[in-house]
């Protein structure tokens, strides 16, 4: 209720009754709003050009000098708390519309996250740790090299002849650079990191010389990706290759036997696993022999596989490595770390490792 000055008229009682009940009017008007528009047309009612207050206002030119300051105060009396009302309803409107939203977007945090699934290493990637771990357990190190080769590493100095048909672009994927008669390709194997590896072993040793040491015998292996013009459902354009080197003064076919066997049967993890060496050929190794093993137990029992390529190194290839054949001998494998993962994990379709389905990837984590 609007408190009228004391020096008021008795009429001045019933004006200020008046305005007590246009702002009571206005207060109502104002909460029964349910939507700001509601709130606007209300507001144009009692603050608008032909609103109430506004009406007031207008009737005090006819007013004293000192009725209009009096009858003034009075009106902006009123005119504040109804824009109060108005700016309180304003917020309420606001705030109910804040919380209406907020609902509507509201998150169960009672609900388990969406975490995203652990990862795993790819069933190749498993493949050649395990490789590498047996072998580096004989004492081989894991030697790196480029997948864009040079020919002279890739076929020349590997023994291969010109008119090899390896060297054939049906074969062989050859890329910019280099000249003709020295193109460069993406490697069709790793043998090319044991040529690059012996030199530079080599060439530390020759260092050293001064010092009369002996040379260390060279014990490596190079697994990593290779390329050739090939696809299937046990080839593929890219795959894996893991390729050994042993080279001493006294290493022979019968140390590449034993070691071969002694990592297949840890690999496999099967003591009854049967090695076949099947005389073949290789330009780079002399004598040469396809690995070939046989499963005594499981689905693939009683059946021969070939698993592997080896020999005793060519005599010029050891002398391209820097090296005297006489006095240098020792043994190479190349073995496909693909075939070996679909052999230990009973995958029957190459493709399947390098689709991305990760239906299939995930059963290797």
């Amino acid at each position: 209720m609007l408190r009228c000055p004391d020096h008021f008229a008795p009429n001045g009682y019933e004006k200020m009754n008046e305005l007590d009940a246009i702002v009571s009017s206005a207060q109502g008007a104002f909460a029964q709003a349910v939507t700001p528009a509601d709130l606007e047309n209300a507001k144009a009612r009692f603050l608008g050009k032909t609103g109430s207050i506004t009406e007031l206002m207008k009737g005090m030119g006819a007013l004293s000098v000192e009725e209009k300051k009096t009858r003034g105060a009075a009106i902006n009396v009123a005119k504040q708390a109804i824009e109060a009302a108005l700016n309180a309803r304003r917020q309420a409107l606001a705030d109910a519309e804040l919380q209406k939203q907020l609902q509507a977007e509201a998150l169960d945090v009672s609900l388990p996250g969406r975490a995203r699934g652990a990862g795993g290493l790819h069933p190749v990637s498993l493949t050649m740790e395990r490789i590498e771990a047996i072998f580096g357990s004989m004492g081989f190190e894991v030697a790196q090299g480029p997948e864009i080769e040079a020919d002279w590493y890739n076929f020349t100095a590997l023994n291969t002849p010109e008119d090899h048909p390896a060297r054939s672009m049906h074969d062989t994927f050859y890329v910019e650079g280099g000249s003709a008669k020295a193109p460069n390709l993406l490697r069709t194997h790793t043998s090319p990191v044991q040529v690059r590896h012996a030199l530079q072993h080599v060439a530390a040793h020759k260092a050293k010389t001064d010092r009369g040491e002996p040379m260390p015998e060279i014990r490596v292996i190079a697994p990593g990706r290779t390329y050739r013009v090939d696809s299937d459902a046990t080839h593929s354009p890219m795959f894996h290759q893991c390729e050994g080197l042993w080279i001493g003064e006294n290493v022979s076919f019968k140390d590449l036997k034993y070691v071969f066997t002694e990592f297949c049967r840890t690999f496999f993890e099967s003591d009854d696993l049967v090695l076949r060496f099947r005389p073949s050929f290789f330009p780079f190794t002399e004598p040469s022999a396809e690995i070939d093993i046989q499963f005594q137990s499981g689905p693939l029992a009683g059946r021969w596989l070939e698993v592997a390529g080896s020999g005793q190194v060519h005599p010029n290839v050891v002398r391209n490595m820097g090296l005297d054949p006489e006095k240098y001998i020792g043994f190479a494998f190349g073995m496909g770390m693909d075939r070996f993962t679909m052999l230990r994990y009973g995958v029957n379709d190459l493709r399947l490792f390098f689709d991305g389905d990760l239906r299939f990837l995930s059963q290797f984590k």
